[in-house]
């Protein structure tokens, strides 16, 4: 036992000054470097931004330089507020403001006084910079954009604010941040990764060299590049064709899920949040409450879905076996229920194709009326349909790759017990749903991917917008099929009707030679609120398509706010998409020349003017 001490004490002692060393040479320093140690200065290397590409590998987001003039509080001397002032072009009141910003955040630490010089402004600052004293220039990269289409899928840079450093240690006062779309997205890819140097000072505050040698300093790592799955011929070509409209497009590759437009009009340059006035630009585009251009409509305008929807309606009536392609009902112009009346724009009887390629009401709601009463009672029936519903996606987040969404809305018995006593209502009460005018709302993004699964016969794959990050894989859920709750079996009698809309049906003007386009015209009412007041707007233009028949390579959702019927502005819209995105050129120029002269800003006038709105019906 006593032979067993001595080595034992000589362990514990080396141990404990091993860890003491441990202590003094790593965790001390670290700690020293945390603090705001005053003789130690740190010095960010700030990494360009990863570029980005579209599926193309066209450059579509660069990076150019820019300087912020940095301002450690506690070091400024001597200085000449007014002759500083002038300098950079700001007031005596904007001075004190950001000066007492930087000392809240730190007296020791230094913050962005003021971001993003251009070129002319960092020179004539940097030629003076000796005569003020505790401010220096830090170098950054700002986003330099090679095209003027695609804000709302870009996103844009932003400072960290207060919050975001506390919820994220890597960033510091003065950081660039990603914010809305891709840049948002995938900041974690794109922001790449700072470098970082301690800078050993003397008792004059003068620097000496580096700290410890530079043992604990880093370089800085350029992001990733990332490939879009964006189509920017096509992006840009949509949001010429939306010009003094309001509305969303969004397209996609049917066997992929790939997003290959994502248009939102109004829109905006992307440059005018990028540099000075990027702040300014901001708040303008922000205020701007009634065209509301920040508002991502392809992603979170919930609209009634219209006729359109009807493709939804026969599939599920074939899936539920109420009817088939010989069924036939026959129409007076109208669905009678009651005492009310459900107007239609045909006459005569009309089977499952007729019924598709005419867009009649009567048809559809009767296929409606058969789902829901199949079952004992009618809160099974709705709830059976919704399930159909939301096996495409509907009624829920769809779990594409960038941060805005709304989840539109599906109907179940819950809502009707809710609005209704429960046992109160029956199909006729929620008709409407049949030709998408119930309480059924969706986005244009959640529109398209049904297209998509239609166009698959049956199945379809999240949309995302990212198509490859260089030196890493793409999330699997986006290579992951979705399958609908829909026999493949009855697709094709619904596509055969999809065609005839364009071969003799409501698109029949909208043609385009050698494509067989397969689609569905679509008019939605409008309501809105003026001065507390329930009021119809103008209907919505709607349409949704894919091409070509066979082996479909695109599919198109297209709202047109106020746009009064799905052939007058969306569906002339979506045939150019189409035709441009399968051919790179248009023969119908007739289309093109048609809607690039149209424009609905006197429609959007007339809620601020009073004048009356067109009703269709």
């Amino acid at each position: 036992m006593r032979k067993a001490i001595l080595p034992s004490l000589i362990i514990f002692v080396t141990l404990a000054i091993l860890a003491r060393l441990f202590y003094l040479q790593i965790i001390d320093d670290e700690y020293k470097l945390k603090s705001e140690n005053n003789a130690i200065k740190i010095v960010y290397e700030y990494p360009e931004r990863g570029y980005i590409y579209d599926r193309k590998g066209k450059l579509l987001v660069a990076n150019q330089p820019s300087y912020d003039i940095m301002v450690v509080p506690r070091e400024i001397k001597n200085l000449d507020t007014l002759k500083f002032c002038e300098l950079v072009d700001i007031t005596k009141e904007e001075f004190d403001k950001k000066i007492n910003k930087a000392i809240v955040y730190s007296p020791r630490l230094p913050s962005v006084f003021l971001p993003q010089l251009n070129k002319k402004e960092f020179a004539a600052f940097q030629e003076k910079i000796r005569k003020f004293e505790g401010f220096y220039i830090q170098k950054r990269s700002l986003r330099d954009y090679q095209v003027n289409v695609g804000a709302n899928v870009f996103g844009f840079i932003t400072q960290v604010n207060p919050a975001m450093i506390e919820k994220n240690p890597y960033y510091r006062s003065g950081d660039l941040i990603g914010r809305q779309g891709v840049e948002e997205q995938y900041e974690e890819f794109l922001r790449g990764k700072k470098g970082v140097k301690y800078i050993q000072r003397d008792k004059f505050n003068r620097d000496i060299g580096p700290y410890k040698e530079g043992i604990f300093d880093t370089i800085s790592k350029q992001g990733d590049d990332i490939t879009l799955t964006l189509d920017i011929d096509i992006q840009k070509y949509g949001e010429e064709l939306m010009k003094n409209k309001r509305g969303g497009i969004v397209a996609i590759e049917p066997q992929t899920g790939e997003i290959l437009a994502l248009i939102s009009a109004p829109t905006y340059d992307p440059a005018l949040l990028v540099g000075r006035q990027r702040s300014k630009n901001y708040t303008q585009l922000y205020n701007d409450s009634i065209a509301k251009p920040l508002y991502d409509r392809g992603l979170l305008a919930e609209y009634p879905p219209g006729s359109p929807f009807k493709i939804l309606t026969a599939l599920i009536g074939l899936q539920e076996e109420v009817i088939d392609e010989q069924t036939t009902f026959f129409c007076r112009r109208g669905f009678s229920y009651g005492n009310r009346f459900m107007k239609c724009h045909d006459s005569g009887g009309f089977s499952l194709n007729a019924g598709i390629y005419s867009s009649c009401n009567t048809y559809f709601a009767n296929t409606y009326k058969k789902i829901i009463e199949k079952y004992p009672k009618p809160a099974y029936g709705v709830d059976a349909w919704s399930n159909h519903l939301k096996s495409f996606g509907l009624g829920n987040f769809m779990g594409y790759d960038l941060p805005p969404g709304r989840k539109g809305n599906v109907p179940t018995s819950k809502l009707y017990d809710k609005y209704y006593s429960a046992g109160g209502w029956k199909s006729t009460t929620i008709i409407s749903n049949s030709i998408g005018q119930g309480e059924v709302l969706m986005t244009p993004i959640q529109l398209c991917n049904v297209m998509c699964a239609v166009a698959n016969q049956g199945y379809y794959y999240t949309p995302h917008v990212i198509k490859k990050i260089k030196d890493h894989t793409i999330d699997k859920k986006f290579t992951t099929k979705h399958q609908t709750t829909i026999d493949k079996q009855y697709f094709p009698p619904v596509i055969q009707g999809m065609f005839d809309v364009y071969n003799k049906g409501t698109a029949s003007r909208l043609q385009v030679k050698g494509i067989e386009i397969c689609g569905k015209t679509g008019t939605a009412e409008n309501f809105t609120k003026i001065n507390g007041q329930r009021v119809q707007l103008t209907d919505h233009s709607i349409f949704v398509a894919f091409a070509p028949k066979d082996n479909p390579k695109i599919a198109i959702a297209v709202f047109v706010e106020n746009g009064y019927w799905g052939a007058r502005i969306a569906g002339p819209i979506a045939s150019l998409m189409i035709e441009k995105y399968l051919t790179d050129k248009i023969t119908r120029t007739d289309l093109e020349k048609k809607i690039l002269n149209s424009s609905l800003e006197s429609e959007y006038a007339k809620v601020l003017s009073g004048e009356p709105f067109r009703i269709n019906h």
